[in-house]
């Protein structure tokens, strides 16, 4: 059944410009599948869906490509269109980012395996990041900042 519902919400975002988690679930439950908001944001992360700008100039949801080159031109744009700052105080960075694109930005840094990270968490506009010590912080943020 979950194979089935990720690969429909993949047909889903290829086929329509999908904004929202909202949205998304609603042509879930249209295309016969009975889930709740939680079970699409699982879906979301697992999939390393992305919202991209589109060409009429809203964010849509958009999966990540497979080779490790357009990732990380994938995540390259996308930090450059949601990221407002990005700071670090001893271990801990955080990334403040444009309303609503935390969670997508956290699970594409997720997939990316960062070297001494121990855990990321997001909100709506805030990703919190623990590294393992104030070194590998600040080499975090050097990093990140490339890609801005």
């Amino acid at each position: 059944m979950k194979t089935r519902r990720q690969a429909q919400i993949l047909d889903l975002i290829n086929e329509h410009p999908i904004e929202t988690q909202e949205e998304l679930l609603r042509r879930l439950k249209e295309n016969g599948f009975n889930v709740t908001q939680a079970t699409v944001s699982r879906d979301i992360k697992e999939l390393r869906l992305l919202k991209s700008l589109s060409p009429d100039g809203k964010y849509r949801y958009t999966s990540i490509k497979k080779s490790v080159s357009d990732s990380d031109d994938n995540v390259r744009g996308f930090f450059n269109s949601s990221v407002v700052s990005i700071k670090f105080a001893q271990n801990m960075v955080v990334i403040k980012t444009l309303a609503g694109m935390a969670n997508a930005l956290c699970a594409s840094l997720d997939g990316m395996k960062l070297t001494g990270v121990i855990g990321t968490i997001a909100g709506d506009d805030t990703i919190f990041i623990v590294c393992l010590d104030t070194d590998n912080a600040e080499k975090l943020v050097v990093d990140l900042k490339k890609y801005l």
